[in-house]
């Protein structure tokens, strides 16, 4: 399973995406606004989140925005945090 894949796993179970499936999930679409809809209570669940499943910390808003631009975007960020 890729990051991206157990990520929109993660976000649907987590964040209580009522109606949408991992599957439902485009990799490139945003995850706040008009793409996967989540607002700023969701970011702070994110951040809590991706602490919590990959023991990887969001340490200020610059690097939480450019992660959290897409489902790629973020599994982009956790994969090149965990190589290192």
């Amino acid at each position: 399973m890729t990051t991206a894949e157990k990520l929109k796993k993660i976000l649907v179970e987590e964040l209580n995406l009522e109606e949408v499936t991992p599957a439902d999930i485009d990799d490139d679409a945003p995850l706040f606004g008009e793409g996967l809809g989540l607002d700023s209570l969701d970011a702070v669940e994110l951040v809590v989140i991706i602490q919590k499943h990959f023991g990887l910390e969001i340490k200020d808003m610059d690097e939480g925005r450019t992660a959290f631009q897409s489902v790629r975007a973020l599994a982009a960020y956790i994969d090149g945090r965990l190589k290192s």
